[in-house]
């Protein structure tokens, strides 16, 4: 691509040029592919990537946890990420543009994936404020690191009550005072990820090359070291040569939790990667690109687990225990065992910063990237438009800034643990909403006039009504013995009892338009497949390759399992059988648990508002004119509403006539509306 910045389809105007992409204002792109793959991949690899996957690992089965992490991957997580970039790029907008895209109720998806976005780099730049600290406090005396004999829990205990101040708690845990320091380290963080946005996408992916660029590198680095040290061996059986199956079945959360990794691991649900794909070019390959973002994602993932589980090996070798014995994840993993460990080695000290300045690469990355997808949102609005980038930048960081200060209190680490799990609880349910929207809501309109709003009621209750029956035999019954068949048993006889109602509903339109549906068949495809092959057809239209096995997952599989897992996460309980929601951690109601319920309640609030009243929303779009995708067929309209209320036909004459073709079976049209008729 060039280096300058191109034209691209926006999805304020209703003209439609040959690849079926609505044209409009000039936007920014990447210089090149390269470039959006290191941006992509730098905000997918972060701090997970090296201290929560392999935690995770050893934490469920060792290998066998690669079972659900690797159905997750690609039966979940791949195709909500090529759905997200493909419509950033079809519609070159953000979040809430694109999900309003399927109906100007769903803009509250948007809305509510970039503000959890906000939330996370809220205390993500925290997490970098503690590595920032750390790696100057290498240069102190007392850092632990690199004395003789000095062991993990020792480096871990100083790295909490040194670096993240926690000698001051009291034992309900509240926070007792702000450490000044970590304020001025998170005001830093917070100013180097405004420097990284404020120069335009053109500047962000050349910072890429740097930011992902450099610990790729160390990775093979720090892996290679890893495993030529005795003892290695040990820590790498404990990564993946344990393989205990038995926590598939006796420990159901670990399937949730392999989502909810994948998900805030390659970014979807965050509206980062829809921000991303949307300085493409409309005809770049988003099948291809997911792959290599998620698969690359992965692969660093895997890898950074021998590195880390080899030097833990080490480290087990030194103090004569066991693997297992030692602190294997989060915090204790990167800012003590780990760094023991690299504090052994000739030039020990030399090591342990190398280790915080990578830790300190990985972090910003996905800062920036976090916060670029509420920037993206934000800037292609009717409010916010006419102010610069790094405008909107230096104003989100510096509220950013401000939010992240209670993770500088003492008790920034509880406020850090409790928020970071319920935000998993937001991520789930913005995915079922983003899958649920694809294969159920684009052209909810036209599959009501071809088949009947009883038919269609019926067939989405036989698909999630179903589930909830199931989800409350499987999880709330008391004998567990009989919850799993049982929960099976109400699933099928739930589906098949709405199915056979949608059947006659079906045959009862069937008699009503004889002349129209000529099989049962047919006008159950209609019900079933049409709309989201309608879409994938769309789609592809501009990205190019969409396989059909995409369009059957969003509709028939993606949605539903989310679903389930979410509800299986929610209902998950404690080792004392309380329920994990409202208990987790074993912090006290206030702040904690009352914060983490706060973050849950006001994203799926932001849906509901969005839903309940779309026109609050109507500003959050792109610029002059407000485009949906209307659908199919004769349901298209090819008329706009400009801000003023007047409106207007296209000017593309053709458009007027694609409109208003009622032929059976023909393609897609994008449509400009009124915000009534959408709603």
């Amino acid at each position: 691509m060039s280096e300058e910045l191109a034209t691209a389809p926006a999805a304020g105007d209703t003209k439609a040029v040959d690849d079926g992409a609505p044209v409009g204002k000039e936007r920014e792109r990447w210089t090149s592919n390269v470039a959006f793959y290191f941006a992509a991949i730098g905000a997918a690899v972060g701090f997970g990537n090296v201290w929560r996957f392999p935690a995770l690992a050893a934490d469920y089965g060792g290998g066998a946890f690669f079972i659900p992490y690797l159905m997750a991957l690609f039966l979940i997580g791949i195709p909500l990420l090529i759905l997200e970039i493909a419509l950033g790029q079809y519609y070159q907008t953000g979040d809430v543009g694109v999900f309003g895209s399927f109906h100007v109720r769903w803009r509250g998806v948007g809305v509510s994936s970039v503000a959890c976005a906000y939330m996370v780099v809220t205390y993500y730049s925290v997490l970098i404020a503690w590595v920032i600290n750390a790696f100057f406090d290498t240069w102190s005396d007392d850092a632990p690191w690199v004395k003789d004999g000095v062991t993990g829990s020792e480096a871990v205990t100083y790295f909490l009550e040194e670096i993240i101040g926690t000698s001051t708690l009291g034992s309900d845990g509240r926070p007792t005072r702000i450490v000044g320091a970590n304020v001025g380290y998170s005001a830093l963080a917070w100013f180097l990820i405004w420097a990284c946005l404020a120069g335009g996408t053109k500047w962000t992916g050349r910072i890429t090359y740097v930011t992902m660029g450099i610990p790729i590198v160390l990775l093979f680095v720090f892996l290679g070291k890893s495993v030529s040290l005795e003892g290695s061996q040990d820590g790498i059986k404990e990564y993946i040569g344990i393989w205990d199956m038995s926590v598939l079945t006796e420990r159901a959360d670990c399937w949730s939790t392999a989502v909810s990794q994948i998900f805030f691991s390659i970014g979807v649900t965050f509206g980062i990667m829809t921000a991303f794909g949307s300085y493409n070019d409309v005809n770049e390959p988003a099948v291809l690109h997911s792959f290599v973002i998620a698969g690359s994602n992965s692969m660093f993932s895997f890898i950074a687990g021998f590195a880390v589980f080899a030097a833990m090996g080490h480290l087990a070798y030194l103090e004569g225990i066991e693997v297992k014995d030692l602190p294997l994840g989060g915090f204790s993993l990167v800012f003590g065992t780990w760094p023991v460990v690299m504090g052994t080695l000739p030039g020990g000290i030399h090591w342990v910063r190398l280790l915080f300045f990578d830790l300190f690469l990985l972090g910003i990355d996905s800062g920036f990237g976090l916060l670029e997808g509420a920037l993206t949102a934000a800037a292609d609005t009717v409010y916010l438009s006419r102010f610069s980038k790094s405008q909107l930048a230096a104003v989100m960081s510096f509220i950013g800034f401000l939010f992240s200060i209670i993770y500088c209190t003492d008790a920034g680490l509880n406020f850090l643990d409790v928020v970071d799990f319920y935000i998993n609880f937001v991520m789930l349910l913005v995915g079922f909403f983003e899958a649920f929207a694809a294969g159920w809501i684009f052209g909810l309109d036209e599959q009501i006039k071809a088949c009947g709003k009883n038919a269609v009621a019926c067939y989405f209750s036989a698909n999630f009504i179903s589930i909830l029956v199931a989800c409350a035999v499987w999880f709330g019954s008391a004998n567990k013995d009989n919850a799993v068949w049982g929960g099976f048993v109400a699933l099928f006889l739930t589906y098949f009892v709405f199915l056979g109602l949608t059947v006659f509903f079906l045959k009862q339109k069937m008699a009503e338009e004889p002349d129209k549906w000529s099989s049962l068949g047919e006008i159950f495809w209609e019900l079933s497949f049409r709309n989201i092959m309608e879409l994938r057809a769309q789609l592809a239209s501009t990205i190019g390759f969409l396989p059909n096995i995409w369009a059957y997952m969003m509709k028939q599989m993606i949605p539903h399992v989310v679903l389930i897992l979410f509800i299986n996460l929610a209902q998950t309980t404690t080792e004392a059988g309380d329920p994990l929601f409202g208990n987790y951690g074993g912090y006290i109601s206030w702040p904690f648990q009352i914060i983490g319920y706060g973050t849950v309640v006001f994203a799926f609030g932001l849906f509901l508002i969005g839903f309940g009243a779309p026109d609050l929303y109507s500003g959050l779009t792109l610029l002059d004119e407000k485009t949906i995708i209307h659908g199919y067929g004769a349901g298209a309209q090819a008329e706009a509403k400009t801000l003023d209320g007047e409106k207007k036909l296209s000017d593309d004459p053709s458009d007027e006539e694609e409109a208003h073709s009622d032929q059976k079976g023909e393609e897609p049209v994008i449509a400009a509306v009124s915000e009534e008729e959408a709603a």
